[in-house]
């Protein structure tokens, strides 16, 4: 393993671990409306697993910053 990896793991457990939280705790009190399919937090748990941190964590940004009426929403897989 790099020292890449070795200093980005940590890092990326906690992030899975907020958004897991998130889908635990606070979005069955939430009515089901996410413009995209899939919704945000399997987003970014789908782009935490399949890219590094940092680029991860801009798609996730991104994509939570597009989640607005003003967007059209629609299927948005993470590529």
């Amino acid at each position: 393993m790099t020292i890449a990896r070795r200093i980005e793991w940590p890092f990326r457990i906690l992030c899975v671990g907020l958004v897991r939280g998130y889908q635990i705790c606070v979005s069955p009190l939430l009515p089901s409306c996410c413009r995209f399919y899939p919704s945000c937090s399997h987003y970014a748990l789908e782009a935490l697993q399949k890219k590094p941190l940092f680029t991860a964590l801009r798609m996730i940004a991104w994509r939570i910053a597009r989640c607005n009426p003003l967007c059209k929403g629609g299927y948005d897989p993470v590529e």
